[in-house]
């Protein structure tokens, strides 16, 4: 992505160039996590502050597995001192996927004049830099600035980049020439290049102030830090990333109570509909009590009164059973007849069981009345059956004849 260039105020604009990158949503979406986000433009705002040479910015980053992200980087120079000289070393640091909780990619950019040297301590030939301060990457407190501050010290102890001179007419060999690497900010291997010649450090007092060929050196004083000032800074940073740790684990742990509270509120709801419905049952049964309350008082009244009305007509041995009910209609006396005399029948038939199995009667006689009491049991029984569809047929009759007449409009 091409950036304009900064302006005065470099920490406002570069922070609200990152807030645009992190905040986006959709394919320009970048692949760090939400609660990162804020640290990682911390980390990049306070690094273009601390060296304006390593402008933040987001490009295309391919894995070495052949995957393609995009991230953020912080890309430029990094200066260092060697002989009492200040010089520029091209280089790029990546934010991986999983920044700040694992440490950043660091790869040096070497044009077509430059090479690495061989055997670097914190070097290899592909440009990847590992240093201890990677190695042993601390989160929340490791930071890039100082990575790069640690990373310009050790250059400048051990310079990584050389400049490659222009052959000579009558070149003489010099073995173990370094084979300068093609500018990538992957960690494949260079392919070799076979033109070996004398070589220095490469400097330059602007970043990618040179295309080719040997540059001038350029001396310059970089002023010392007030130890003060640099206590301070290392204190905010480290207040607010205490400060940051607490407000994301402060919010994990509300994230966990709402969660347990919303699951609280759903039993809850299921609860309330039970015992809605509970109370809706017990309501209708209730009613459905109180009709048949209604039904047993009545009918107590009616017993009263018939008790009452009753009462003192016939005393002791003077009261006969069967007259005390009276059928309704001819139907209900026949009915009651022929259910009399089945039962009757029944019990006839109960009792001759009993006698042929004590001997109390000869097998014949037993078959005899068993023959006779089941023929008029079955013709009492046919007549009952009839007599009870003749009385529903009487009461059809009776309804209709007493429902209301609607004519067709």
């Amino acid at each position: 992505m091409a950036l304009p260039p900064p302006p005065a105020s470099c920490g406002q604009y570069w922070s609200q160039f990152l807030s645009s990158a992190l905040s986006a949503r959709g394919p320009n979406a970048l692949p760090y996590q939400e609660d990162a986000k804020w640290l990682i433009r911390h980390h990049l705002v306070s690094l273009a502050e601390a060296f304006p040479s390593l402008p933040p910015k987001s490009s295309l980053f391919t894995h070495n597995d052949g995957r393609s992200a995009q991230l953020l980087q912080a890309e430029g120079t990094i200066p260092i001192r060697y002989a009492g000289v200040v010089y520029n070393i091209p280089a790029a640091i990546w934010l991986l996927e999983n920044y700040p909780r694992c440490p950043p990619s660091v790869f040096l950019l070497p044009t077509s004049d430059m090479v690495v040297k061989r055997n670097h301590t914190y070097v290899d030939q592909s440009g990847h830099v590992s240093v201890p301060y990677l190695c042993n990457w601390i989160f929340p407190s490791s930071n890039l600035v100082d990575l790069v501050r640690t990373l310009s010290h050790l250059f400048s102890q051990e310079p990584p980049l050389f400049t490659r001179e222009k052959a000579n007419p009558n070149p003489s060999p010099i073995p173990n020439s370094p084979r300068p690497p093609p500018p990538s900010s992957s960690t494949s291997s260079p392919s070799p290049s076979p033109s070996p010649s004398p070589s220095r450090i490469y400097s330059q007092a602007a970043p990618y102030g040179a295309a080719g060929g040997r540059l001038h050196q350029s001396p310059q004083r970089r002023p010392a830090e007030d130890p003060a000032e640099v206590y301070r800074r290392n204190a905010v940073n480290r207040i607010l990333e205490v400060v940051h740790a607490d407000m994301v684990a402060l919010r994990k742990t509300r994230e966990v109570e709402t969660e347990e509270l919303m699951s609280t509120q759903g039993v809850l709801r299921r609860r309330e509909d039970e015992l809605r419905r509970g109370l809706r049952d017990m309501q209708g049964e209730k009613e459905g009590l109180e009709q048949q309350l209604q039904v047993m008082l009545m009918n107590a009244d009616v017993l009263e009164q018939w008790l009452r009305e009753n009462e003192g007509k016939k005393k002791g041995h003077d009261v006969d059973a069967e007259e005390l009910f009276e059928p309704c209609d001819p139907f209900s006396k026949q009915l009651i007849e022929c259910t009399a005399v089945d039962l009757a029948a029944e019990d006839a038939i109960y009792s001759l069981d009993t006698a042929v199995r004590e001997g109390a009667i000869p097998l014949d006689l037993y078959l005899k009345n068993i023959r006779v009491l089941s023929r008029e049991q079955f013709f009492h029984r046919a007549t009952s059956k009839r007599v009870r569809a003749a009385q529903v047929e009487a009461q059809v009759s009776g309804m209709a004849a007493t429902a209301p007449q609607y004519s067709a409009t």
